[in-house]
């Protein structure tokens, strides 16, 4: 696995905030305890409410914020795990399309449903975002150019109470990984809260192992 740069993932969150937002749309579902869907949805996120907006990027946010290498760690892609029909290729189709496809997103919770262990009802969210990447000189202050935009997915799966009311995110994933400021089409960014009661079920569908 590589490392992750801290700072990298700190440069992200500081555009997860309302005023400096970095998102463009928002889906997710709602699963019952046995991975059964019981409610999608699929929106722009600035037409939220701003305190919806808010609560929303604080579950985004958690994913890249988290303690890197350890709560957060990188994997890699093999040239076998970006074969047709992959969890890979599903990714880079929902990044493609920023969210826009029900039907690709139904794949996917269809994928966890199937084998997320859960204890409860839950949310699969889904966040599509970009982030102009400011090009920083040799004193690696930012400079007014960009050197690439940096478009990508968060996914947060989070416990729900009560009438469809999420918990902080039990696990999750930032793809493609943000490496050297840079997107890394051949890396993902997985996440765990529970680093003793991790969801390997998660990463194993996600790599293929």
């Amino acid at each position: 696995m590589r490392k992750i740069n801290r700072e990298d993932m700190l440069e992200l969150t500081r555009r997860m905030t309302v005023k400096r937002n970095c998102f463009d749309r928002i889906a997710g579902a709602y699963m019952d305890e046995e991975g059964y869907v019981d409610a999608t949805f699929n929106r722009h996120f600035l037409k939220l409410k701003l305190n919806e907006q808010a609560e929303n990027l604080a579950i985004a946010k958690e994913i890249p914020f988290a303690d890197t290498n350890k709560n957060l760690r990188e994997y890699t892609f093999t040239e076998n795990d970006q074969k047709p029909g992959s969890v890979w290729q599903l990714l880079m189709a929902l990044k493609s399309c920023g969210l826009k496809n029900d039907a690709l997103l139904d794949v996917f919770y269809e994928k966890i449903g199937g084998i997320y262990k859960s204890h409860g009802p839950y949310a699969v969210y889904f966040f599509h975002g970009s982030y102009d990447v400011p090009r920083k000189g040799m004193d690696k202050e930012s400079q007014w150019e960009s050197e690439e935009v940096y478009q990508f997915i968060i996914c947060a799966i989070c416990p729900v109470h009560g009438d469809y009311e999420p918990g902080r995110p039990e696990c999750g994933f930032l793809f493609p990984a943000f490496t050297e400021r840079c997107a890394n089409l051949n890396g993902i960014d997985i996440f765990q809260a529970d680093l003793d009661h991790p969801h390997m079920e998660l990463i194993r569908e996600i790599l293929e192992l």
